[in-house]
């Protein structure tokens, strides 16, 4: 939920902090953060607001640490506080983000956007430890990649039975066991990965990539992960959709690896079903439920004759 802070108080602060602003110009928010961009000095900036400035830290560590010519992660040049908020000021990358192209326009970048999504998975990293989500620090939570897929019913972690009114306690246990029996499957791959990759984080010209940004849920694992969140969301956006099928026109060896992008599929499902109970967004929920349904229908334990 994004927070709620009026754009007068952002903008005292950034005058404040940064320098007068001469315009002001609406930008397509996140789910967590309230953004909109600016104009300083005749360069163009984007501003967001959250809860917490965790996510501002790490957008700017990545950007330090992994953005290249092939990896276009926009700079931070500023975090700061309003009275109520963290906020920071990022560079402005041209173009639009993929959820807001013209589908008659994806067909045209999808080969950029396979191409971004390598250079991800191609990113050095040096001096970084761990796997799962990491800090800003390049510490991921996990001591294994399967460590951080299992997470998911860790009552620790996602408290399930807080959500037994919308999610059965016996749809949970069928789709939990599924995940458990395909875990044995994945690879302890650990490189970076994205983690919500394909939509309204990968900005473009209509050509190619100019942006990759948000970077609060990044990770150290198997890059097809990303490939698994592109096939996931498929049936819910256009541009999922084109990727897809991108993806499976061009790269073949996906069909080896299909149980552990079945699994992947299936744990980035269990989390959005978990968030959407916790915040009661029922058609979301609902679509989610259904989604994780489809997907664990497909999927048989690698033991399955």
């Amino acid at each position: 939920m994004r927070p709620a802070i009026s754009e007068d108080t952002i903008l005292a602060a950034v005058t404040r902090d940064f320098g007068h602003v001469s315009a002001v110009h609406r930008v397509s928010p996140g789910e967590e953060s309230l953004a909109f961009g600016i104009r300083v000095g005749g360069e163009e900036f984007i501003v967001r607001a959250n809860r917490s400035p965790s996510g501002f830290h790490k957008d700017a560590y990545c950007h330090q640490q992994f953005g290249s010519a092939a990896l276009p992660i926009p700079e931070i040049v500023l975090i700061g506080e309003t009275e109520d908020l963290p906020y920071c000021i990022s560079r402005r990358a041209a173009g639009v983000t993929l959820q807001d192209l013209a589908p008659a326009a994806l067909p045209g970048v999808t080969a950029a956007v396979a191409q971004a999504m390598q250079a991800i998975a191609d990113a050095p990293l040096p001096e970084t430890t761990g796997f799962g989500p990491f800090d800003s620090r390049g510490v991921g939570e996990y001591t294994h990649w399967r460590d951080f897929l299992a997470a998911v019913a860790d009552p620790h972690r996602y408290d399930w039975s807080r959500v037994n009114a919308l999610v059965s306690s016996r749809w949970c246990a069928e789709h939990m066991s599924k995940l458990q029996d395909l875990l044995s499957g994945c690879p302890e791959t650990r490189r970076l990965v994205h983690a919500d990759f394909g939509s309204n984080n990968v900005l473009t010209d209509g050509v190619t990539i100019t942006g990759v940004i948000d970077w609060s849920e990044a990770m150290f694992g198997d890059p097809l992960y990303d490939v698994a969140n592109i096939f996931f969301w498929r049936p819910w956006l256009a541009c999922m959709e084109a990727q897809a099928r991108f993806l499976e026109d061009h790269c073949p060896d996906l069909s080896h690896d299909a149980l552990a992008l079945g699994c992947y599929q299936l744990r980035i499902g269990l989390a959005q079903v978990y968030e959407c109970a916790v915040a009661k967004e029922i058609p979301e929920l609902c679509w989610a439920m259904k989604r994780c349904d489809e997907v664990a229908a497909k999927l048989r334990p690698r033991t399955a004759k």
